[in-house]
């Protein structure tokens, strides 16, 4: 690799060269500094692997070999300026160039085994891409603590289970909310737990476990009763990530509790006992109703689809502009009826199994009132919000999703994961869409089962013209509402049943 850090150190020298000179190429200024460009390679040649530059692995690269990396740039252009004093006294060597040179040469240096990091981890999640998965297969969790456990967890689950384990945020014992772990947003303390939790039911986000990421004596013992109680009071399982890897100490912490004592043990007796923890990135093989029907892959990689998203990024790139003014009118309107914000999101599987959010206009209040009761959908829903609902207009920022590649135009709708069938996985094989097969040939007056079988007889016929005929399909659709297509719906279950045999 010492071959390949000088060649990016020349290359780098040579334009910060042109830098200096306003990208304009001389022979003459090329000649005059030579010898100082002989004398940075050759300082580099000792001082990389001198700082242990060279020893590094690049695609495991870390803070402490840029560190490396910004030290042996300052003593080879140091040395370089040194030699060439002596040479030629840096006659010709314009005085800014080795300051351009040693900013050039640690952008260039850190930049590349920065860029050959991010490729060989895409690579990899790539290569362990798995079937898209149902909602039992897996789990959402919750992370308590602002600290590098925390950190080094959520690059875990990154790189090793994405598909698996999916974070729905972070609770910090000390605030910070707002704030961001990684990509993953703090969304209140870790005494806000339950609030927090049934918050993230509202948009379709449901907590399997929560992974507490500090030692629990550290925590407030506010924060040590919310916990336990939410424990104690539901089917979220704690797990104590310094005990799973053999991190907890010996010594005695705040409260009087045992460091390495478990807190649903003896000294918190009026909690469950800590079920056995479940494996951070679980390999167990897919029960065979989670797989994806292997006679409907090939539909799905059918060059439509490409064509398809082409048509997707310009037609919803026009609809965002001629519509914008339609959507701010819309929002003004949300904000007036149901205040702010005017957005509502919730997770729901997208192709391939993996979440993302689907945006709505907002047409109802809050969830719970003051007192924290669950509020009725019918003491929700205002008359703007029908409107906008029976109109579709609640959905338009759904256009944004479609030009960000999360959804289509047409496609299966977007279900929350305990809505999703299963046996009909095949359906997430593809982008969700803002209408579908299903939608114009039954809709919400339907089976969940007759649903699934019209978005997977569609994956097996998608086309230009089928597409076409589900968006006109859809106009009378919203004008006079749902009707069932009996003959359709035989015929989906027809042909899934053929694909099954």
């Amino acid at each position: 690799m010492l071959v390949i850090d000088l060649l990016l150190i020349l290359a780098a020298t040579v334009f910060a060269i042109l830098l200096r000179d306003n990208l304009e190429f001389s022979e003459d200024r090329f000649a005059a500094v030579l010898p100082y460009l002989l004398a940075t390679l050759g300082t580099a040649l000792i001082a990389f692997p001198l700082f242990g530059v060279t020893r590094a692995v690049w695609k495991y690269s870390s803070m402490r070999n840029y560190i490396d990396i910004v030290a042996a740039t300052g003593a080879t252009v140091i040395g370089a300026v040194a030699l060439a004093f002596v040479a030629t006294r840096l006659d010709g060597t314009p005085r800014a160039l080795p300051i351009i040179q040693a900013l050039l040469i640690m952008v260039v240096l850190i930049g590349a085994r920065i860029a050959v990091r991010m490729w060989h981890a895409r690579r990899c999640r790539l290569a362990r891409v798995r079937p898209a998965l149902l909602h039992d297969q897996a789990e959402t969790v919750l992370v308590v603590g602002l600290t590098r456990l925390a950190e080094l967890y959520l690059h875990c689950v990154a790189d090793f289970a994405p598909d698996r384990i999916h974070v729905a945020g972070v609770l910090d014992p000390h605030g910070n909310v707002g704030r961001v772990l990684i990509t993953h947003p703090v969304l209140g303390t870790a005494e806000q737990v339950s609030d927090v939790i049934r918050t993230l039911e509202v948009h379709g986000v449901f907590v399997d476990r929560v992974i507490i990421a500090l030692p629990f004596r550290e925590l407030p013992q506010a924060a040590q009763r919310a916990l336990l109680a939410l424990e104690a009071g539901s089917a979220i399982a704690l797990e104590f990530l310094d005990q799973r890897m053999g991190l907890d100490g010996e010594a005695t912490g705040a409260g009087g509790l045992d460091a390495t004592s478990t807190p649903t043990a003896a000294t918190l007796a009026a909690a469950p006992s800590q079920p056995a923890a479940a494996p951070l990135a679980p390999t167990a093989p897919l029960p065979p109703h989670a797989r994806v029907d292997v006679g409907l892959r090939p539909f799905a990689r059918s060059r439509y689809w490409a064509v398809k998203r082409l048509i997707d990024i310009a037609a919803s790139s026009i609809l965002l502009l001629v519509l914008a003014p339609v959507m701010a009118v819309v929002a003004l309107a949300v904000a007036a009826d149901v205040g702010s914000p005017v957005l509502f999101w919730q997770q729901r599987p997208g192709r391939r199994g993996r979440p993302f959010r689907v945006y709505k206009f907002r047409t109802m209040g809050a969830a719970h009132d003051a007192s924290g009761r669950r509020r009725s959908d019918a003491e929700r829903v205002s008359a703007i919000g029908q409107l906008l609902r029976r109109t579709r207009l609640d959905e338009l920022p759904q256009l944004f999703s479609i030009l960000l590649g999360h959804m289509s135009f047409v496609g299966p709708r977007p279900l929350l994961p305990v809505d999703q069938p299963a046996g009909h996985s095949a359906r997430l094989l593809v982008r969700p869409g803002l209408t579908g097969w299903a939608q114009i040939k039954g809709g919400r007056i339907i089976s969940a089962e007759d649903k699934a079988a019209l978005d997977v007889w569609y994956v097996r016929n998608a086309s230009l013209a089928l597409d076409l005929r589900i968006l006109l399909g859809t106009i009378p659709m919203v004008l006079f509402g749902e009707r069932v297509a009996e003959d359709a719906i035989a015929q989906a279950w027809r042909e899934l049943q053929e694909v099954r045999a």
